[in-house]
């Protein structure tokens, strides 16, 4: 099984992965599917999405219904302008129609036309959407359902019914020297071919393009994630959705500055900078801004947070470390989609910032020299300790807890790499089965505590 890193990094808007930016996704894979309908381009006046399960739920605060409406507009996530949104919403709503190429203008009332469905989920999927292509009598011309599973992967039902060995079509690619679904098998790979992660990593994805590209796009990726921490650092003010959570990362920055890295009051004064880091990018994609799926947009703050931390504060560090650093962490983040899962609404918040911090955990014990069974160890650490943990935001916002808990998931992912480090590589519990265990757990986590904001957290503070 072959998960590309750009797969499992891909340059987004917030808030959400799931809930924003896979809808969006959605929408252009319709459309592009009706284009293809024979008699859609004569008959077609209206379109309607219908939103189910933890969409529905919590799609308001995660703007699932702005991000579908963007998505008709044309918008990608990767290239949409956050500045854009608000001008592109209001001429949509004073317009009420859509111009899609290769269909007659449609009717559409983003009040109307995207309907939340807050009864039970689709079977297959928490993250269901229906799209329905309606001629000028509400006749149903089209209807199709797409799933949105975390990270910004979008399944057809097909596609989502094919078993768990058999990968689905849009990221299997078995044609490489290195096609590892498992820990164990990446472990006896690299032990083979005398090669790390990293480096069978690199192998699988220049298969069909120039290493040197490849290297290029993964150097892209982090200066995406560096510029949305050093944006972060910046920003003040009150993020969106009427909670009235205040931006604290600018304030806690310049702190730290003013305190020097050279002199802290603090010896865990460290852990103050990993802090702020992960607050930096997680705030901005609460406010929208742009972001990478590290693996999610809900956990987009670990890995970033923890490669800044290697570049600042780990002597030696340099950009070969952190394609090391990125490589390697998508190795593990692709076993764990592979085997598991990387969705709240599928598996909880172990599956996002606990699957993040495996990552993140895995990236900086490879640039700093650790050998392929200390990764390994290394993953499995963060993980096992993540194992549990539920997505409850508070109002269906990606705000409370989830801003300060990718500052704490990134604290477990350098405390992971270290107590690996200190070891040889040896270990109890293999992340293989760490990884089946949270696929476990999230099978029997109830439904609330699976990003629906209907436990937890989401039901027991009362706002003021």
């Amino acid at each position: 099984m072959f998960i590309s890193v750009f797969d499992i990094f891909k340059i987004g808007i917030g808030p959400s992965s799931s809930h924003t930016v896979g809808p969006m996704v959605a929408v252009h894979r319709y459309l592009d599917r009706v284009r293809g309908l024979s008699g859609a381009e004569a008959r077609a006046t209206r379109l309607t999405v219908t939103l189910h399960g933890s969409l529905a739920f919590t799609g308001k605060g995660h703007a699932t219904d702005k991000a579908v409406c963007l998505g008709l507009l044309g918008a990608r996530p990767d290239t949409l302008d956050p500045d854009d949104v608000d001008t592109m919403l209001e001429t949509l709503q004073q317009k009420q129609r859509l111009r899609i190429d290769g269909l007659p203008e449609l009717k559409f009332s983003p009040e109307r036309d995207v309907v939340f469905d807050y009864g039970p989920p689709l079977p297959l999927h928490a993250n269901g959407m229906t799209f329905h292509l309606l001629d000028a009598s509400g006749a149903v011309i089209d209807t199709f359902v797409y799933y949105s599973i975390g990270g910004g992967f979008v399944v057809s039902e097909a596609e989502l019914r094919k078993t768990t060995n058999e990968p689905v079509s849009e990221l299997a690619k078995q044609d490489v020297p290195f096609p590892f679904a498992s820990a164990k098998q990446m472990l006896e790979m690299g032990r083979e071919a005398g090669l790390t992660i990293a480096e069978m990593k690199l192998q699988n994805e220049s298969c069909d393009q120039p290493r040197e590209e490849v290297e290029a796009r993964v150097d892209r990726l982090w200066s995406a994630m560096d510029s949305c921490i050093n944006r972060g650092i910046t920003q003040t003010g009150t993020l969106p959705g009427g909670l009235k959570v205040r931006r604290r990362a600018a304030d806690i920055y310049q702190k730290l500055i003013r305190e020097g890295r050279s002199s802290p009051p603090y010896e865990h004064n460290v852990l103050d900078w990993l802090g702020v880091y992960a607050m930096a990018v997680n705030e901005e994609n609460a406010a929208g801004g742009r972001v990478v799926t590290a693996p999610t947009n809900g956990a987009a703050g670990v890995i970033p947070a923890v490669t800044r931390y290697y570049l600042d504060h780990c002597p030696g560090a340099d950009q070969a470390g952190i394609r090391t650093f990125l490589l390697t962490a998508a190795a593990v983040g692709g076993i764990i989609k592979t085997n598991a899962s990387i969705s709240g609404a599928e598996v909880g918040c172990q599956g996002e910032v606990g699957s993040a911090s495996a990552m993140a955990a895995a990236g900086l014990c490879a640039a700093l020299g650790g050998t392929n069974e200390q990764i390994e160890n290394a993953a499995e650490i963060a993980l096992e300790h993540h194992l549990g943990m539920t997505c409850d935001p508070i109002a269906g916002l990606v705000q409370v807890p989830c801003i300060e808990r990718n500052a704490l998931g990134a604290v477990k992912a350098v405390t992971a790499a270290s107590l690996a480090l200190r070891g040889d590589g040896s270990h109890f519990v293999p992340l293989d089965g760490c990884i089946e265990t949270m696929r476990q757990t999230g099978m029997d986590m109830m439904e609330q505590y699976k990003e629906t904001s209907k436990g937890g957290l989401a039901v027991n503070v009362v706002e003021c």
